[in-house]
């Protein structure tokens, strides 16, 4: 097609330009207008489909825009400068035109031909004039040619010479010459043509114009000779006729490039088109080819790159000599790689050994019941172990990075302890409170000193709550016991004593009768407190151990909270235990006994703030609920709440905020929950029940779910 193109445009131009043997007419410029058309619209779907399918590469394959900017800039080069040529020969070509075919020109040509044709009419008249006067001699003459022929001839050359003449003679009508003028001259004349014979048969004489050559001839008929004819022929200035012809010429062709001057136009407007696209078309082509031979090298050398960056390093890009700098390029990648896959294989080594390490190490942290932290120099957390988390109540993702004591305010006081002595560990037992629940931890810090600015610390933390707990629980058991022995013993003698006192004296003594009643009466009433006292520390001392069997706990509370109600009228109690059964391996008589005396607490401590006007009725709400495999009883209450501070001091036998309190309840409470394996949460109450006024005690036990539904 683009041959075709080309060989169309050609034939077109040197058309056009006049150099075959093709007169660029009307018709002709026409059919080269439509040719070229047709080679314009042939081109525009060339480009058309060259772009398409650029634009089609372009967006299916990564990494083109080199590929394209190239094949642009190809264009751009070549059909920038195309585009202004032919804007400006256009214009030219107007200018030109507008030149030519303009009033003045046409009229100093009309008026050249006009003076050639006076020239030539003046002679041709001139000729006419000299021939009917030979003529009028002739035909007075006439004896003479009758007579003696070769005097006529004579004279007839005599008068042709006179008259300037090349050439005189009598014809007949078929043209035959009777009697010709000997005129030595080389001229071969041309014979009178019949045309012009017949012509001449009236009285005028009938003028024979130059034609090809400068002759210009007339035939007469003669009346004193019938049937001859004078047949006369002169020159005409031959550069004078040459240019009347040029002349002539010219006018022509001016008329037919005037009357043609639109098609003409069009005809190189669309010849500057077709050569320009066919420029344009070429560039891209070009560009593409050059675009392909530069950036296919860089293309391999992407997809190489790209191969590394997903972890192929076994990748190479071959390298030829007539790359230049991209073949150089090429081989440093391929030095590159080769380095990268010894590097990654040996890091790759070093991971493994780490990994391997670190696999040991959290096996080995992960078998140990302590909580292990890792701490940089800059006191960041680096990393630690479950038991950890779950003893600080925190999230590995949420505490990387942060500084330890932000995360565990506690430790604040040890550890700057530990950067301030030389030594290389720091202990010490504190308390923290997570969730409500109180623990004692016993926290040491050891110092790794890698170099002198470098410093790492590993934190151990141990839990030794329950140790603590069972510590002192025994010692408060064993004082429990031998107070209940030291204390038991005398009881019952003091109270049978005052009971017999009262009965033997009661009667007699009438003095100070009530001072009398009023002092038996206390003996025997603070004796009976005695001895409940000391009922409470035998039960502490000897707690049973529980009897599990699968219980509804919904049922047990329902039980205990019935045995508070009904002693207390002036506070409202709700419950909320939900329609599913609660069930779970518990002792009904321990945990009936502490539910009881959580609500029993809650009731006391509305109480109070009823007696001070605080609060004008009370209210306890009683609800369990099952969450996933554990059992949620929780009791809330409108009373004075729970202290702020030293608030898990309360679960320790012998503390108490209540005037007549033994400080045995919720120590015996938190004992039976942890032996049914549960836990116990002191909280306040939240903000929707009373604004936040008073407390939350929830405990949480160990659900028993049935198989089907686990």
């Amino acid at each position: 097609m683009t041959l075709l193109v080309l060989a169309t445009t050609i034939v077109s131009f040197v058309v056009m330009m006049g150099i075959t043997g093709i007169s660029p007419t009307k018709a002709v410029t026409q059919v080269i207008i439509g040719a070229n058309a047709i080679s314009i619209l042939i081109l525009i779907y060339l480009s058309y489909a060259t772009l398409r399918k650029l634009i089609f590469f372009k967006s299916k394959e990564k990494n083109r825009d080199l590929h394209t900017s190239i094949t642009i800039i190809f264009a751009l080069i070549a059909s920038i400068p195309s585009i202004i040529v032919a804007c400006f020969s256009l214009i030219v070509l107007d200018n030109r035109l507008n030149s030519w075919i303009n009033p003045e020109n046409n009229q100093i040509i009309d008026m050249s031909i006009k003076a050639a044709q006076s020239y030539t009419e003046d002679n041709a008249q001139s000729l006419l004039s000299t021939t009917l006067s030979m003529v009028i001699e002739l035909d007075q003459r006439r004896l003479l040619y009758n007579l003696d022929r070769s005097a006529f001839s004579d004279w007839l050359t005599y008068d042709a010479d006179r008259n300037n003449l090349l050439g005189a003679s009598l014809v007949k009508s078929d043209g035959e010459v009777v009697v010709s003028a000997r005129l030595f001259n080389d001229l071969t004349l041309p014979a009178a043509p019949l045309k012009a014979i017949s012509g001449a048969a009236g009285d005028r004489p009938v003028l024979i114009p130059p034609g090809s050559t400068n002759l210009v001839g007339a035939v007469i008929k003669t009346q004193a000779l019938p049937g001859l004819y004078l047949y006369t022929i002169r020159s005409v200035d031959a550069s004078a006729l040459n240019n009347m012809r040029i002349m002539t010429d010219n006018n022509t062709e001016y008329k037919s490039l005037a009357s043609n001057r639109s098609n003409t136009q069009i005809a190189y407007a669309l010849l500057y088109t077709e050569l320009t696209l066919l420029l344009l078309l070429t560039a891209v082509w070009t560009g593409i080819a050059v675009a392909n031979r530069v950036v296919q090298p860089i293309r391999v050398l992407i997809g190489a790159a790209e191969e590394v960056a997903t972890g192929n390093f076994d990748v190479s890009v071959p390298v030829k000599g007539s790359d230049g700098d991209i073949g150089a390029l090429s081989q440093t990648f391929n030095n590159m790689v080769g380095q990268l896959k010894t590097q990654h294989d040996d890091l790759t080594s070093a991971k493994d050994e780490i990994d391997e390490r670190r696999r040991f190490t959290e096996a080995v942290l992960s078998g140990v019941t302590a909580g292990v932290i890792s701490v940089n120099s800059n006191g960041e957390i680096a990393g630690l172990n479950r038991p950890a988390e779950n003893m600080l109540d925190i999230d590995v993702g949420q505490t990387l990075g942060k500084h330890l004591t932000t995360v565990f305010p506690e430790i604040s006081e040890i550890f700057a302890l530990a950067n301030a002595n030389d030594r290389s560990s720091s202990r010490k037992q504190i308390s923290i409170t997570r969730k409500g629940v109180a623990r004692s931890l016993n926290v040491q810090i050891t110092r790794e000193n890698a170099d002198a600015r470098n410093t790492s610390y590993v934190v151990t933390v141990d839990d030794i709550t329950d140790l603590v707990a069972a510590h002192r629980s025994s010692a408060w058991a064993d004082v429990a016991r031998r107070i209940a022995h030291e204390i038991k013993n005398p009881l019952t003698p003091i109270q049978l004593s005052a009971e017999r006192i009262r009965r033997r004296y009661g009667k007699v003594i009438v003095e100070d009768r009530a001072i009398f009643d009023q002092c038996t009466d206390t003996i025997i009433r603070q004796v009976g407190d005695i001895g409940r006292m000391v009922d409470e520390f035998s039960d502490f001392a000897r707690m049973p151990k529980p009897q599990f069997t699968t219980t509804n706990v919904v049922d047990v509370l329902k039980d205990a909270s019935f045995l508070v109600e009904i002693s207390n009228n002036r506070i409202t109690f709700e419950h909320d235990f939900g329609d599913e059964p609660l069930l779970g391996n518990f002792d009904n008589r321990l945990l009936g006994q502490a539910f009881g005396n959580i609500i029993k607490n809650a009731s006391e401590s509305i109480d109070g703030v009823l007696e001070q006007g605080v609060i004008d009725q009370g209210h306890i709400l009683v609800r369990a609920t099952g969450s996933g495999s554990s059992i949620v009883v929780e009791v809330l209450d409108n009373g004075k709440g729970l202290p702020a501070e030293n608030r898990h001091q309360l679960l320790e036998p012998y503390v108490t905020t209540r005037e007549k309190g033994t400080g045995l309840g919720l120590a015996i409470v938190n004992k039976i929950i942890e032996d049914h394996g549960g836990r116990l949460e002191m909280l306040d109450a939240p903000a929707t029940f009373y604004g936040g006024r008073g407390a939350l005690m929830r405990m949480v036990f160990p659900r028993l779910v049935e198989t089907s539904a686990a």
